[in-house]
């Protein structure tokens, strides 16, 4: 049996509006670089790519990261309604929970399904069953 692969690389996905290299640099940037890569690609450029990015769900926040380098204006032209939401979403603060603080966050309550050291003893026929006979 014979297997194929392929030798020439990647293939670009047509709708991506950015070469393979420049998504891979977008891709692999730091948080920090990031902005200093997003200042090279034109306007429009990168707004389509914001919202190609937001629309492929591995991707999602870092089609964000991109929207947040755009105006509101150039996502709308660009996807509508969408760019609307995406630019809204970009500009909302990060949905990732702040490191708790433990001076203020009461300490968790122990739970037992164990109900204690001593078994309940349960009665089913109260204290007049104990003289009955069921024979």
């Amino acid at each position: 049996m014979t297997q194929s692969h392929p030798t020439s690389g990647a293939e670009p996905d047509p709708a991506c509006p950015v070469s393979l290299d420049l998504l891979g640099a977008v891709y692999r940037a730091e948080p920090e670089d990031l902005p200093e890569i997003l200042a090279e690609i034109p306007p429009t450029t990168r707004a389509n790519l914001a919202v190609y990015l937001y629309g492929k769900s591995h991707m999602h926040q870092l089609g964000l990261s991109v929207a947040r380098a755009c105006e509101r204006d150039d996502l709308v032209r660009v996807a509508g309604e969408i760019g609307s939401v995406v630019h809204g979403q970009a500009q909302m603060k990060s949905a990732r929970p702040a490191a708790p603080n433990p001076a203020a966050a009461p300490p968790p309550r122990k739970i037992s399904l164990g109900g204690g050291s001593a078994p309940k003893k349960i009665s089913l026929g109260g204290s007049s069953a104990k003289s009955r006979s069921f024979d």
